[in-house]
């Protein structure tokens, strides 16, 4: 029986969770040739490899190393071994192969460093265990021998990479903080220089290839809402949330937020702009780290959340679970939940679209261009050589009127011994700090208010909503739930309605229309 005919015979889920059918190809035959060819790999690799990588690591040394040279570079006596090999359809002019790798490799490398304080040590690279997935792009297909014009090649999953540093004849703790620097150093150059969506091309063909290599392909705005039910790491107290936030995980494109002391539901509201190159494969990332002070910061859960289910232009408002592990996800614990407010724009996007996050004088589209500079867009030439001159940027405040209309709730959880509740709701615009209170509603679960609300909000894109929902007693007021809601959605849509789930309750939503009427204003920067 093959393993074609076990997939017809029982549907996927009725396996077990450790039965994996590959959809890669074994590659006996090429391990064992590649095990009779690594000894001359090593000696022809070596010195290239060297030759190649030593700039890299010197372009990502920190700032606590001044050099970072190889004195002994050799790949060992152990092979790589391909475990896999598959064929992406990708529908363009091109073949994309994958190859799966796995070395648990014994080199001999040994790196010259120096760092700040003068002192010079021999640091060896040990351990080495590294599996991941190669994958190799022929393209474009040509009808002239070899039938390809160039090969990519880059490393298109990291799935493991593990290595311990060592000084020769020393020990490296003896010296704060140069483990972490070298480590940080190297990984850095591999994420960079290598790690998808960067590619290297190899030209085969004569012939321009420019369109092969990475390009950035749009902007992402993310707005990290906030978190709830975190796991307390602390023994004393609570935890002491902060989050980084990442689309590819370089230490200058990588944002930290802001710590939230004691606090197992933090709210931050900070946004982040990333570049996005390839919107097809790329993740945002999101860990969240209780701060431990001068000890190392422990890990609360992480999750990540694909771009390629983002509709150009329109705000994405997700809540992810958090795991332990994003590669292994067979952790069940229950970890807690973070609140992202996501926004992709592509570069040249059409439509007179206008990202409200956008700080140059000039944009993409006219209208952008008359609305920042208070002409009617003739103007545009001479304000983009205006634009170009200046050394500063100018932050865009947007000003404006939320009008908010809360027109019911449904399915309240039971709050009173009548199997009823009295609701109302309190909204709050935090950072204008404008409160307004609806009517109460008697012995209801499904209350209906049609009030409307205007608030004057200065600083629309860094302001937030609060709607928490109470139940009216003759003594004071029981909480049900809440909702949080930035203003970018509505900034962009100028109007919507929508039902929103209320947090910390047992059931429940609350459906509102909000509508912006914009004041735009300007400040220097």
């Amino acid at each position: 029986m093959t393993v074609e005919d076990s997939r017809k015979l029982l549907p996927r889920e009725a396996y077990p969770s450790w039965v994996v059918f590959s959809q890669r190809q074994k590659l006996n035959w090429l391990n064992y040739e590649l095990i009779k060819l690594w000894p001359y790999v090593n000696e022809a690799g070596s010195e290239l490899i060297k030759a190649s990588v030593e700039p890299t690591l010197d372009q990502y040394k920190t700032v606590f190393l001044t050099s970072l040279k190889f004195s002994k570079l050799t790949l060992g006596t152990v092979a790589p071994q391909f475990t896999g090999i598959s064929i992406v359809e990708d529908g363009e002019n091109g073949i994309t192969m994958e190859l799966e790798v796995q070395w648990d490799g014994n080199p001999n490398i040994v790196l010259d460093i120096k760092t700040k304080l003068g002192v010079s040590l021999p640091i060896q690279v040990k351990n080495i265990g590294f599996t991941g997935v190669f994958r190799i792009i022929f393209k474009p297909l040509v009808d002239v021998l070899p039938c390809f014009g160039a090969v990519c090649y880059s490393l298109r999953e990291k799935k493991q990479m593990d290595f311990t540093l060592k000084v020769v004849g020393g020990d490296i703790s003896t010296i704060p903080g140069l483990y972490t620097a070298v480590e940080e150093t190297i990984r850095d150059a591999i994420e960079d220089s290598l790690t998808w969506p960067v590619r290297k091309v190899v030209p085969i063909l004569p012939g321009d290839y420019s369109d092969l290599e990475m390009k950035p392909v749009g902007i992402l705005e993310v707005k990290l809402v906030q978190a709830k039910d975190l796991t307390n790491k602390d023994i004393i107290g609570k935890s002491d949330p902060f989050a980084i936030v990442y689309v590819r995980p370089l230490r200058d494109r990588t944002k930290t937020s802001k710590t939230i002391n004691n606090e197992l539901h933090p709210i931050w509201n900070e946004h982040y702009e990333f570049i996005v190159e390839d919107v097809s494969t790329q993740y945002v990332t999101v860990k969240i780290y209780d701060d431990e002070g001068l000890q190392p910061p422990e890990l609360i859960g992480c999750a990540q959340f694909p771009l390629k289910d983002l509709q150009p232009g329109k705000v994405k408002d997700v809540w992810l679970k958090l795991v332990k592990d994003l590669e292994v996800q067979r952790d069940t614990k229950y970890r807690g939940q973070v609140h992202l407010e996501l926004l992709y724009i592509p570069f040249g996007m059409a439509n007179g679209f206008t990202n409200p996050f956008a700080k140059a004088m000039f944009s993409m589209t006219s209208l952008e261009k008359a609305m920042k500079s208070g002409t009617d867009g003739n103007e545009n030439t001479d304000l983009e050589k205006k634009a170009t001159s200046l050394q500063r940027k100018r932050d865009v405040i947007v000003r404006g009127v939320l009008s908010v209309t809360v027109i019911g709730a449904e399915d309240l959880p039971q709050m009173d011994l009548m199997g009823k509740a009295d609701p109302y709701v309190v909204l709050h615009m935090k950072k204008a700090d404008i409160k307004y209170k609806t009517r109460v509603v008697n012995e209801t679960l499904n209350p209906g208010w049609n009030q409307t609300f205007d608030f004057v909000v200065e600083d629309g894109l860094h302001d937030m909503l609060l709607l928490v929902v109470y139940d009216h007693d003759t003594f004071g007021k029981d909480f049900i739930g809440r909702c949080i809601l930035t203003l970018t959605r509505v900034i962009i849509e100028v109007e919507y309605e929508d039902s929103f789930p209320l947090e910390g309750a047992k059931s429940g939503c609350l459906n509102l229309r909000l509508k912006w009427t914009p004041q735009p204003i300007y400040r220097d920067s």
